[in-house]
């Protein structure tokens, strides 16, 4: 999503709802993912799905509440979609056509399934446009479009193939729940789809040259973010290679080629370490205000169940007293109870603001006992810089002297 189309976005539909609704859709299409994968004896390709997708979506969720024009958020968001729902058409699929289970949209879920390899198609997209959605020459963004460009033949063709598939009838779909005619493709297709993979490796290959470039470039937290994301990004372009040989492994060995599925996880997880180690968009303060509000709610529930219980179990009062008395110290507990946690969560996921605080209240103790105007004034001036680091400082006194 570009600025401009950010600044455009209708008024009624707010970047923070559309957030909310895909979160919410992203929830159901996992809790949905979780349970037919265990009625179809799936567990494995919905642990993959999960590794991937839940890194992806909650990472991809927070970036795009904070900055919705950067297009980071949205593409993470879309992967983890892709994921998680490109898992449930299979489980799906396999369960109606081959596990004798009579459910209907079976061809839709066929369709559905088609998504999860699109989702990984957008991983080089993400190494590309880290941090900030710019690319910094015409050259970039035209390597940018030439990617695309591949992408929509890649969708396409499937599209296509897809087709010709679904119009033939039986309807063949293989052991995994895929559709047979493009998870083991023949013909014209399988030429243009290694084709295809081959392109989206050279430019996989190429956008981590661009960040290797730039994190030579690079100094302090930029250098650290953008190694964490080198990293991921390598161990993305392995994975696929590793997934592929099962056939020149030994035996002893093959199951690392299974494994090398959750490798694709990797670059999402060093994208949250980037951004949450290294404070990238200022988002650290969302972590830990959606951690701290979370912590109090379970708190607060807890103690609230126990003192109805201890109401009306153990001290014999009525239920409906029990449950009144239960709520107002429930609610009397709240604030104090989520200072307290707020700051114990801050100290470790919001440094920044813990530290100001710790500046501010060791200013005000201090304050207590000044005598001296001037040093008071002068540690007001250096208790801002260090709290606030502004880029400049002016007390006046209320007579109006600097």
């Amino acid at each position: 999503m570009s600025a401009a189309l950010a600044a455009r976005w209708p008024r009624r539909l707010s970047p923070g709802a559309v957030v909310g609704v895909l979160a919410i859709v992203l929830g159901l299409c996992t809790v949905a993912m979780v349970v037919l994968s265990v009625l179809s004896h799936q567990e494995f390709n919905g642990l993959v799905a999960l590794a991937i997708g839940l890194p992806s979506g909650i990472v991809g969720l927070l970036v795009a509440r904070r900055q919705p024009a950067n297009p980071l958020g949205w593409l993470l968001i879309a992967i983890a979609v892709c994921m998680i729902a490109g898992t449930d058409g299979p489980d799906y699929a396999l369960l109606r056509y081959h596990l004798g289970y009579h459910l209907p949209f079976g061809a839709a879920a066929v369709l559905l399934g088609q998504v999860w390899g699109l989702g990984i198609e957008l991983l080089p997209l993400v190494v590309l446009l880290f941090p900030d959605g710019k690319l910094p020459s015409a050259w970039w963004r035209g390597a940018l479009w030439a990617y695309v460009s591949v992408y929509a033949l890649g969708i396409v063709s499937l599209g296509v193939a897809t087709a010709v598939a679904v119009i033939a009838h039986p309807l063949q779909v293989d052991s995994n729940g895929g559709l047979r005619a493009t998870d083991q493709a023949t013909g014209w297709y399988a030429a243009v789809s290694n084709l295809l993979l081959l392109l989206v490796l050279l430019f996989t290959l190429t956008f981590v040259a661009r960040q290797v470039l730039s994190w030579r470039r690079s100094s302090g937290e930029r250098r650290q973010q953008l190694k964490w994301l080198a990293s991921g990004a390598a161990v993305v372009v392995l994975s696929p290679v590793l997934a592929s040989s099962q056939s020149v492994l030994p035996p002893g060995l093959r199951f690392l080629s299974g494994l090398a599925w959750f490798g694709f996880a990797a670059l999402p997880v060093s994208i949250g370490v980037a951004i949450l180690k290294y404070r990238l968009y200022d988002i650290d303060r969302i972590i830990s205000r959606t951690l701290a509000y979370a912590l109090v709610t379970g708190l607060l529930v807890g103690v609230y169940a126990g003192l109805v219980l201890l109401a009306t179990q153990v001290l014999g009062f009525a239920s409906t007293w029990a449950v009144a008395a239960s709520t107002l110290a429930a609610a009397a507990l709240f604030t104090p109870v989520r200072r307290r946690v707020q700051r114990i969560v801050d100290r470790r996921f919001n440094r920044a603001r813990y530290d100001a605080d710790t500046l501010v209240a060791a200013f005000r103790d201090r304050l207590k006992d000044a005598v001296d105007l001037a040093a008071a004034k002068a540690d007001l001036v250096s208790v801002t810089h260090q709290a606030l680091e502004p880029a400049h400082v002016a007390v006046w006194l209320r007579d109006g002297a600097p």
